[in-house]
């Protein structure tokens, strides 16, 4: 059995987790993957050369980089029994989460609670991606993830329409108090998926786990809703609110990209 660790810098947050599981799941020389996502590594037990591994985590475009491969005798893991109720339970909140905040921000007006709405979709989509995938065929996964990503590129690029007209037109300011409201609520959900999703490893540290919320690209784009709240009632101004739905836009279109890939 061989032992292979890789650094993968842009992996942020389960959602990656999931997208590399996927990715990978179809190579019967890999016996078990183990990920620590506050370090940013990946370790894959595998019974083959690593050449194909590297080959198929360089096409999702994480920054994968091979760190060491040595020989190990350990051939027995742990398997964790709640995994699919775990992944079903963060999927349901996700999306619950889509709904709340497409809805009021179409309401409030804002397009940061849209773009994040739209985030909160992706990342349903991965963990639903997942849950199928178990015992699922593989051709089924892959038309599932073609759908998916189509369907967040074509979203988005509407959301980006939406963002100029507002740029350049004369629109009311958005509700910056609801936009605050929704994404502090937004916050503590990421937070509680993150914690299950940790949980669900039987990894104790609680350093880590702090440091999975903290540097968690969905957390990073509450906090993103909630400053631009802050300065559209400071600058009196939409400017702010339109400049983190783009940057937000900007990140499902990758994100959908990463889900196209699998499709392939």
């Amino acid at each position: 059995m061989k032992k292979t660790v890789f650094e993968i810098s842009k992996m942020d947050c389960p959602s990656e987790e999931n997208l590399i599981r996927m990715k990978l799941d179809n190579l019967s020389s890999i016996k078990n993957l183990d990920f620590n996502i506050s370090k940013r590594t990946l370790t894959v037990f595998h019974t083959e050369e690593s050449t194909k591994i590297e080959s198929l985590l360089h096409e999702l475009n994480l920054g994968a980089r091979k760190l060491k491969t040595e020989i190990t005798e350990q051939t027995k893991f742990n398997e964790n029994s709640n995994q699919k109720r775990i992944l079903s339970i963060v999927l349901i909140i996700n999306f619950l989460f889509f709904l709340i905040e497409m809805t009021t921000g179409l309401i409030s007006k804002s397009m940061g609670l849209v773009a994040d709405s739209l985030d909160m979709l992706a990342d349903s989509f991965v963990y639903g991606l997942s849950l199928f995938a178990v015992g699922g065929s593989i051709i089924r996964k892959k038309r599932i993830a073609r759908i998916a990503g189509y369907f967040q590129i074509i979203i988005a690029l509407i959301g980006f329409v939406e963002v100029l007209r507002r740029f350049f037109g004369s629109e009311r300011l958005p509700d910056f108090s609801t936009m605050i409201i929704v994404s502090v609520f937004a916050l503590i959900a990421n937070g509680i998926c993150l914690f299950l999703l940790q949980k669900s490893k039987n990894k104790n540290d609680v350093h880590m786990k702090a440091t999975m919320i903290f540097t968690s690209n969905d957390v990073i784009i509450n906090l993103g809703v909630i400053s631009a709240g802050l300065l559209v009632n400071w600058l009196n101004s939409n400017k702010p609110d339109l400049i983190i739905g783009t940057i937000v836009f900007v990140i499902v279109i990758q994100g959908a990209q990463r889900i196209l890939k699998l499709g392939k």
